[in-house]
């Protein structure tokens, strides 16, 4: 054996806890006073020895909850530790962090010193907060010890009850650790001392009525102190060489000139770590407090926010350590606040920097001064959730080590800060004058108001700024009273403030490489129907920072969030209508919805089902291959402001309307719904042949949004009449004439109609065939066409209303009130000799006679009759039910372009609005 070496024999132990889940506590026992636990033993065989001894374990724990294996292993010899200098420092210490949740009970306490055991690391330092809630005690320490200083300074006794508490909780979770012996008794013994002193603490305060920050530093620290006693003591219990750190022995700060945070004294501090290490030895685990420290002259103070978490870098950094995991509740650092965005991703590793970024738009992760000490000596940062330890976490670490682990990824997460001011200042005068921004900024220093974000115009015509909400009103005050001359001598126009805004950051250090991501994020801002008041971006571009109006958050964040996350366009879908054509297009789309996935990358989810009475929402989307059976049995009162308020806020950031009646109600709704960020898409043509001004005003509104209004199937159903009518304009082609059989149910009459059948029996095979409505007046009265005349027409460029189109009726005028429909058909053929006559007459000029639409752009006119044309005209060649449409144009004049087929029916008229749901989606991203 070489020299300077050692044959030791160790012991793996296997724990099982109540869910099945394994700790590895791997040890090696002590020969000689100079070995330490794992010194020089070879990486790869430590894995391989903590293979072999947790398989061993693993089959005896089935039967027990703990279980033994013994290793062979050689171990280097370590300098003696009683001899030690300095601090030991280097990459084989690493630091563990415990949040108060991770150590709110005995059970949880247990664990995680388990968990710090099991670690191969040869020494480990573990941060500890204040034991936090749990269901046995919902008592958060250090919320209990601030509200006593509260009560304190306004002389409430209430503070000794919760002193009891604090003492009880400490008391029980000491007893179930400890069971008795002395390491209870020397504890409990500490923490009544520390209870006596914190008691004549808070008698002081109540009598002096008031506590100083010195005061109040000294008692929340206690804490942590109680709760690193208690985890030392248990890691001893299981037999490892462990010693309690007071960090107030070694962490030397200063607060910074904002007063919110502190400086870390480094030299101070390594020399006093040093210092603590000569008297209390390097040993395997050392267990110090979180939050907790000392400034220059000795007093007792705090790291302020996340300051366990800070602690723990700031150890880390002291120790210089290979790594420093957080344990928290959460699996990780996520693309996006997951309570706001569910396809929100937790990220494998995030850069330093980006870190700093998503904490500063308050993202769950660590505080910005966190990172600092860890980013001194390059240590990754892993964020672990205690309660998942399947989960990898995230590893926040330098750009190189963060790109060989999650790869070159351009946006890393998104972020919000809600509740914002936007302070807008604006002049002439401030163009080209010196100081202007310094000495507003400086205004807004001195008023103690904090900005979030900056944004100049190059002009320098206008600056405008983000400040909290509470702080606005300051910040206006503080600038009038700054700027009151050059207001009155107009040099600056105004200041204002635009209340209830949201800052939506995009993050990520590997965009200053890569194009369009701005153009891609705006993109998907403004096909949300989103505005944005305000942009910031630095030249590192390692954030791309936008205001937006706060009501707005949630969509804004889920629209960037998809837009760039998810591989699929999502899609909510509300149904107005499931009728024939409604439940037909959600029987197409069923039946289409692995395809869309493949094919278009589109992930569509119907949200709600509404009809006349009754409604079905549904969060996730409904199943619709039972949404007959949901909707009977599951369904509530309508309410249609309700039903448009579930999608509008929805986590899902596309939604649509789908308006299958030909109700008038809904249509007076679209303006609402596009309003809420809806897009409509519709065979009802109630809106489009509807009162001008509303139609005006809808069209309005879609131009000057990313708001789209789709209604193809309002004019021959399944078939390309607007879209064609639609290009030919765009193109700049003169619309000289539009007409057409608009109705399937008159083509089929006038097909069959001749001088061998009349035309009241052709009107009665109609209605049996289906093809009529239930009272054929409804056909035959031409208002139908008429509607669709009218939407033809507007699409040409003509403002006409329904009233302004000549309709030709072909109910005979004594039968257009008679009470009901089978009156009516008993009484029509009294007037067959009429329509007898005229298909008589058309047959011997070889011409037949037709009901069309016609649309006169040179005219300015739309019309519905009768005509004839010759039998060899393609309106005659016709069969069936079909429509047929001629587009007589500036190009198309000799010939006019023409749209033959099915106009009619559930199938194709589904048909057509699943045709503009694809063109939806192609506009929101999805590939054509």
């Amino acid at each position: 054996m070489a020299a300077g070496t050692t044959f030791v024999q160790g012991h793996v132990t296997c724990h099982t806890n109540a869910s099945g889940q394994h700790s590895i506590l791997f040890r090696l026992q002590r020969h000689a006073a100079s070995i330490r636990s794992y010194s020089g033993l070879n990486p790869l065989r430590k894995a391989e020895l903590r293979q072999e001894a947790a398989t061993t374990c693993r089959r005896g724990a089935s039967k027990s909850s703990v279980c033994r294996a013994t290793v062979n292993a050689i171990a280097v010899d370590a300098p003696p530790l009683e001899n030690l200098e300095t601090c030991p420092r280097g990459a084989h210490w690493q630091v563990h962090k415990f949040g108060g949740t991770c150590v709110a009970s005995a059970d949880r306490i247990r664990e995680a010193a388990q968990l710090v055991c099991s670690d191969l690391a040869e020494q480990k330092v573990v941060v500890v907060s204040a034991m936090g809630s749990h269901p046995t005690s919902l008592i958060k320490v250090t919320d209990v010890l601030l509200n006593m200083v509260a009560k304190a300074s306004r002389q409430d006794e209430g503070f000794l009850l919760d002193l009891a508490a604090i003492q009880e909780k400490h008391v029980e979770t000491a007893k179930l650790l400890l069971v008795e012996g002395h390491a209870l008794n020397s504890f409990v013994s500490r923490l009544l001392d520390d209870i006596a002193n914190l008691k004549a603490m808070l008698r002081a305060i109540s009598i002096a009525g008031m506590a100083t920050e010195a005061f109040t530093d000294f008692v929340v620290g206690h804490g942590e102190l109680w709760s690193a006693l208690l985890f030392s003591a248990t890691v001893k219990a299981l037999g490892y060489d462990c010693q309690f750190m007071d960090t107030r022995e070694v962490l030397v700060v200063t607060p910074t000139s904002d007063g919110n945070s502190v400086d870390i004294q480094y030299d101070l501090s390594n020399d006093r770590l040093d210092a603590w290490v000569r008297k209390n030895g390097a040993p395997e685990v050392i267990v110090a407090t979180g939050f907790i420290a000392k400034n220059p002259l000795g007093q007792v103070t705090t790291l302020k926010r996340n300051g366990s978490d800070y602690s723990a870098t700031t150890i880390g950094a002291l120790f210089q350590a290979s790594q420093i995991t957080i344990w928290t509740d959460v699996d990780g650092v996520y693309s996006a606040d997951p309570r706001k965005v569910p396809e929100a991703v937790c990220l494998p590793s995030l850069s330093y920097h980006e870190a700093w970024e998503l904490s500063y738009f308050g993202a769950n992760v660590l505080h910005p001064r966190t990172t600092l000490p860890a980013m001194r000596y390059s240590i990754p940062i892993a964020i672990r959730n205690f309660f998942n330890l399947a989960a990898p976490g995230t590893q926040i670490s330098d750009v190189i080590l963060d790109i060989q682990t999650a790869g070159f990824q351009t946006v890393k997460g998104f972020a919000t800060i809600d509740h914002v001011a936007l302070i807008n200042v604006e002049g002439t005068g401030m163009v080209g004058v010196p100081g202007t921004a310094s000495t507003l900024f400086s205004a807004v220093r001195d008023a103690n108001v904090n900005v979030i974000m900056i944004s100049q115009a190059s002009s320098e015509h206008s600056i405008c700024f983000a400040v909290k909400q509470v702080d606005a009103g300051r910040t206006l005050h503080c600038l009038h009273d700054k700027f009151n001359d050059a207001i009155r001598s107009g040099r600056i126009h105004h200041i204002e403030a635009i209340d209830n805004c949201c800052i939506l950051a995009a993050v990520g250090q590997q965009m200053a490489s890569r194009k369009g991501v701005s153009a891609t994020m705006f993109s998907a801002l403004a096909k949300s129907n989103i505005n944005i008041r305000s942009i910031a971006q630095g030249c590192s571009e390692y954030n791309i920072t936008v205001l937006i109006d706060g009501k707005d958050s949630v969509r804004a964040l889920r629209a960037v969030h998809s837009r760039f996350y998810l591989a699929t366009l999502p899609l909510a879908v509300g149904i107005v209508g499931p009728g024939a054509i409604g439940s037909t297009f959600m029987r197409q789309l069923q039946q289409q919805k692995e395809a869309l996935g493949a094919e278009y990358n589109m992930d569509v989810r119907v949200l709600g089902i509404t009809g006349s009475r009754q409604m079905l929402l549904s969060e996730h989307g409904i199943n619709l291959e039972e949404w007959e059976e949901q909707y009977t049995g599951q369904a509530e009162a309508v309410d249609m402001a309700r039903f448009a308020d579930h999608l509008a806020n929805s986590y899902i950031p596309n939604t649509v309307i789908i308006d299958a009646t030909a109700s008038e109600a809904p249509p007076a709704l679209y303006l609402q719904w596009m309003q809420k960020g809806i897009h409509i898409i519709t065979p009802n043509k109630k809106l489009g042949s509807g009162p001008l001004d509303q139609y005006l005003a809808l069209r309005h509104f879609q131009r000057e949004s990313y708001i789209h209004f789709f209604y193809e199937a309002t004019v021959g159903a399944g078939l390309p009449v607007i879209a064609t009518l639609k290009h030919l304009v765009d193109t700049g082609d003169r619309i000289l004439k539009v007409e057409g059989i608009f109705s399937g149910t008159l083509s089929y009459i006038f097909n069959m109609f001749s001088q061998d059948k009349p035309f009241s029996d052709i009107v009665t095979e109609a209605k049996a065939l289906g093809y009529t409505e239930p009272d054929p007046r409804d056909d035959l009265a031409g208002m139908d066409v008429a509607r669709k005349v009218t939407i033809l027409a507007r699409e040409a460029g003509l403002n006409l209303e329904l009233g302004d189109v000549a309709v030709q009726s072909l109910v005979p005028a004594p039968l257009q009130n008679v009470a009901s429909a089978d009156d009516f058909m008993q009484q029509l053929p009294q007037y067959d000799a009429d329509l007898a006559q005229q298909v008589s007459e058309a047959d011997a000029a070889g011409e037949c006679l037709r009901f069309v639409g016609v649309v006169d752009c040179v005219q300015s006119s739309g019309s519905v009759e009768l005509k004839r044309y010759p039998k060899s005209h393609p309106f005659a060649q016709l069969s069936g039910s079909d429509n047929i449409i001629a587009f007589t144009t500036q190009r198309y004049q000799q010939q006019p372009l023409i749209i033959r087929g099915p106009g009619a029916g559930a199938e194709v008229t589904a048909g057509g609005v699943f045709s503009d749901l694809l063109r939806l989606a192609a506009y929101l991203g999805a590939p054509s």
